[in-house]
């Protein structure tokens, strides 16, 4: 209360020291809240773990083979995880976070945006890949906790859906690393003086055109802060809605150039199903798909994929359509 008075004595200019000082000392809360979401976006080399694709692997007699592709687009099966792996560290090197709306898939490049979608019930999100996995059989891509939460499907277990990576952002974070890798190359670099050399005094001609000035590449630290902006807004983005989608699920249990080829597997697997091939174009290249289905239950499809795959079709997946 003696605040008043005090401020009329003094002159403009401490008066609004003091009141700066007011403001900034009750702001200091939100600042530190706001800390957290902006810290990526404003330190380039806080971006987390590093960029990576890697080599081709094997799970469990199965072969995967990582890579970028920017067309990616898949439907079918996604489960979560989560208290087991919690502080754990990811395959390009982060530390998991269970409430941190990332993901684990097998191919994608870490890290990667990708468009979730929850088939069942419409809801959509925006979920950044930085694990591999999953290896269960018929999944294609493991949510953490907190993404299935707000994907609608933590109680449930699993969901169906549609993955979209996000080409522009997921191109946009791959030269964010790159950018940061060769910045810590640069700083690592030996300094070497360089050898004296004559002054060269330069004259522009009279008449002579400006020569014109190149155009500057965008910064690392741009690209860094770019790239870090929608890592850190995850967690607070909305979950968008669409409209569910009615869906079926199938064994795809191969496709193949040759039809002769995708009519023998369709005959081997004739006991455990009906069994029927369908043709899409790839390019320029007619293929040949051998599906079962549609299924009823994900419990009766995984069932019939694991028997799919005993029975020497190791490349068969569930898949949703």
């Amino acid at each position: 209360m003696v605040a008043i008075p005090l401020l009329k004595m003094m002159n403009n200019r401490h008066a609004a020291l003091l009141l700066g000082l007011v403001l900034a000392l009750g702001g200091c809360a939100e600042m530190r809240l706001a800390t957290h979401a902006t810290k990526l976006g404003n330190d380039p080399s806080a971006l987390p773990g590093t960029y990576k694709v890697g080599n081709p692997y094997q799970i469990n007699g199965v072969w995967y083979y990582p890579a970028e592709d920017f067309d990616y687009d898949e439907t079918g099966i996604a489960s979560w995880y989560g208290p087991g792996f919690h502080a754990k560290t990811t395959a390009n090197g982060e530390t998991f976070d269970q409430n941190d709306v990332t993901a684990a898939h097998r191919t994608l490049p870490m890290p990667s945006l990708v468009r979730v979608t929850n088939l069942d019930n419409g809801r959509v999100l925006t979920v950044r890949v930085n694990d591999r996995g999953p290896y269960a059989q018929g999944r294609i891509l493991d949510l953490s906790r907190r993404s299935a939460q707000l994907l609608g499907f933590e109680g449930k277990g699993t969901a169906r859906v549609r993955v979209q990576i996000l080409p522009e952002e997921s191109r946009q974070l791959a030269a964010a690393y790159a950018g940061q890798t060769a910045n810590s190359k640069k700083e690592a670099a030996p300094q070497v003086a360089a050898a004296p050399r004559e002054t060269v005094t330069a004259q522009t001609l009279e008449g002579a055109p400006t020569p014109a000035k190149p155009s500057s590449p965008t910064p690392p630290s741009r690209l860094n802060q770019a790239a870090s902006a929608p890592i850190s807004d995850l967690k607070s983005q909305p979950v968008q809605q669409v409209s569910p989608r009615s869906t079926n699920m199938f064994i795809q249990a191969g496709s193949f150039a040759r039809y002769d080829n995708a009519q023998r597997l369709s005959a081997r697997l004739s006991s455990l199903g009906q069994a029927s091939i369908t043709q899409v174009n790839i390019g320029a290249q007619p293929m040949f798909r051998v599906r079962l289905g549609p299924i009823a239950s994900l419990d009766e499809a995984d069932r019939m994929l694991d028997q799919i795959v005993r029975s020497g079709a190791p490349d068969a997946k569930l898949i949703v359509d």
